[in-house]
């Protein structure tokens, strides 16, 4: 997969075969999407084009842009398309400006003067354009007289809901990773760097490592514990089992929200180091405990339920 940051350096793509959108989290409804492109180029001898945004329009065009988390930020994506094998990713920056094509200008002068597309594939209830007025029945008109096809792709269900970046967000703030997980086609996941932390854990037998995110646009789950794995360059090549706690740690009187892995079977010094954590299962919400003793009990059972749960997970 080749990408493009400068519009003004495109090559010239062979019988593009495009799409366009925030592409949030790949998840499985994208896939569909990408695997119709994938078809149709290669029956027209073509190029499969995906053009993506950055940074994520309702950062430019919400009113309160700070709100706005995502499931993945742009080197995720790239890395996520990747696998998808894809010809070409195209990366626009969405600003104010780009923000205000009509729907007829985001056709014309940005879709056909810079891709001279042979197909669009759009997704079902697709909108472009300010205030969202481009649809379906607009780029079919353009199309007949600019010399492109048009094809959409109907909306993606699983147990009757339809897939979309929205609903995934929303099941991981719900603490339903199990959902999140099955839309996306991967189990959750997201980079933290390892910080000192009070080293309580240490003394009752579990040991964890403190998470600052470096991407504040980066969602994370909802507050509990979760059965997760985690690998990065401080492990080699190896992936660790691992149960998760976001939170407060009300049993030690936490005053700021954390968040802290037990890392199965490794105790090494891995401070400094970068590692991506990967979320498979809630276990249950944040408690206030006793003591010590009681939270150290608790620790066990979890751990015990997290290895349960991993061991479905090959």
């Amino acid at each position: 997969m080749k990408v493009h940051y400068d519009l003004k350096q495109l090559p010239p793509f062979k019988n593009a075969v495009i799409t366009t959108g925030a592409f949030d989290g790949v998840h499985t409804g994208h896939l569909q999407i990408i695997k119709r492109i994938k078809e149709i180029a290669q029956q027209v001898a073509g190029e499969s084009v995906i053009i993506t945004f950055h940074p994520h329009p309702r950062k430019i065009i919400s009113s309160i842009p700070g709100e706005i988390k995502q499931l993945t930020c742009l080197d995720e994506r790239i890395q996520l398309l990747e696998k998808a094998n894809i010809d070409h990713l195209v990366v626009v920056n969405f600003d104010y400006l780009f923000s205000n094509l009509t729907a007829e200008e985001y056709v014309l002068d940005f879709l056909v003067a810079h891709f001279h597309p042979h197909t669009i594939i759009v997704g079902y209830d697709h909108h472009f354009g300010k205030g969202r007025m481009g649809n379906f029945e607009l780029l079919e008109s353009l199309g007949k007289t600019h010399h492109f096809n048009v094809k959409e792709i109907n909306e993606q269900l699983v147990n009757g809901e339809i897939i979309s970046s929205t609903l995934i967000r929303n099941y991981l703030l719900e603490q339903n990773s199990i959902k999140a997980n099955q839309l996306l086609g991967y189990p959750y996941f997201f980079d933290g760097f390892i910080v000192r932390g009070n080293q309580i854990g240490r003394t009752i037998g579990y040991p964890t490592a403190n998470l600052h995110i470096l991407n504040e646009e980066k969602l994370i789950p909802a507050n509990g514990v979760y059965a997760v794995r985690v690998h990065g360059n401080c492990f080699g090549e190896k992936v660790y089992d691992g149960m998760m706690n976001i939170g407060i740690r009300p049993t030690v009187d936490g005053q700021k929200k954390v968040i802290e892995v037990h890392i199965f079977n490794f105790d090494a010094d891995i401070y400094e180091n970068t590692i991506t954590v990967s979320v498979y299962e809630f276990i249950r919400g944040e408690e206030k405990f006793s003591g010590l003793d009681a939270l150290k009990n608790q620790l066990h059972i979890d751990k015990q339920t997290a290895m349960t749960i991993l061991l479905q997970y090959p």
